[in-house]
């Protein structure tokens, strides 16, 4: 099975910090969806608050989640399978839906983090922020969400995604990002005003769109800090990647960061028995449906070499 495709020593920082309009976008997008949160619970729990807006939530939450993780993480930034045209706009455009930026800027942050994970340059390392309990606290917190403020998109140079900025499919899904920004919002304002009116479009906004976007980022963030300091190991690696099973279950299986740097290019990351991956089961009905093809997974000899006694 093919490694990931990652520069294995080289930083490649192509901006001397984060932009500001970077920064401005990011702290909206993490500060805001809690605000939306306490409004939500403050304000409608008990009183506003119905089966329709959980479905709304959980169904926005699921898909969208999975254009990001089948998608951005295991499709486009690890090639873990080949897939038809209208799965990729759809996976990319899915996966921008989650708010955690355009897909050329977190495929190459991610590609970065790979090549320098947990050394000096990777973006997102909770490790190297100090000794004792307040360096594990800074560092986790640098991890989580302080990274996003002085590393994000410092990568959108050609050394970690250059066959990304040269097809014309993915150029023009980044261009129409705040499209897809004001859709992710737009989308369960629509359906609960089909259930409800304005009041039930509201709250679909509210539940459906700031706190679900809230809780996957968060989700999604945790395998950054979480992943990196908590969990067991299956497989040696260069760096500090755990399982996390909680974290997986987030995630649709993102959480078995462990295995997935041991085997970065397998596009199934809970390799064995009772580690739930709802990612692969997908990946296997698009694979079945022949909507995706080229599936890479490591085999029962790969594992055996790789893993610990």
């Amino acid at each position: 099975m093919s490694e990931a495709i990652v520069p294995p020593t080289r930083v490649g920082t192509v901006r001397t910090g984060t932009s500001r309009i970077s920064q401005i976008v990011t702290l909206v997008a993490v500060v805001v969806p809690p605000f939306g949160l306490i409004a939500a619970m403050g304000l409608l729990w008990g009183v506003a608050f119905h089966s329709s807006d959980l479905a709304i939530m959980a169904g926005m939450y699921v898909v969208c989640g999975l254009g990001t993780t089948i998608g951005f993480h295991r499709y486009f930034t690890h090639k873990g399978f080949d897939a038809h045209p209208a799965v990729k706009a759809t996976l990319a455009i899915l996966g921008s839906m989650t708010m955690q930026g355009p897909l050329t800027q977190w495929v190459t942050d991610h590609r970065k983090h790979h090549a320098l994970s947990d050394k000096e340059g990777d973006p997102h390392s909770p490790h190297g922020h100090g000794d004792g309990v307040l360096g594990v606290v800074r560092g986790f917190v640098h991890a989580h969400v302080g990274w996003m403020f002085s590393n994000l998109g410092m990568e959108q140079g050609r050394l970690y995604g250059k066959e990304l900025y040269e097809d014309r499919m993915i150029r023009w899904i980044d261009r129409l990002y705040l499209l897809w920004v004001v859709a992710t919002l737009g989308i369960p304002f629509a359906f609960g005003y089909a259930i409800g009116g304005a009041e039930r479009g509201v709250e679909g906004l509210l539940w459906g769109g700031l706190v679900r976007i809230f809780l996957y980022q968060h989700a999604t963030f945790s395998v950054n800090s979480i992943c990196h300091m908590f969990g067991s190991r299956d497989y040696p690696s260069r760096d500090e990647s755990r399982n996390n099973r909680f974290v997986a279950l987030l995630t649709f299986g993102e959480g078995w960061h462990n295995n997935h740097h041991a085997f970065p290019a397998s596009a199934r990351h809970g390799l064995h028995r009772f580690q739930v991956d709802v990612s692969w089961w997908v990946i296997r009905g698009l694979e079945r449906l022949r909507l995706v093809s080229n599936v890479q997974v490591p085999s029962a000899s790969q594992l055996d070499r790789r893993r610990l006694s």
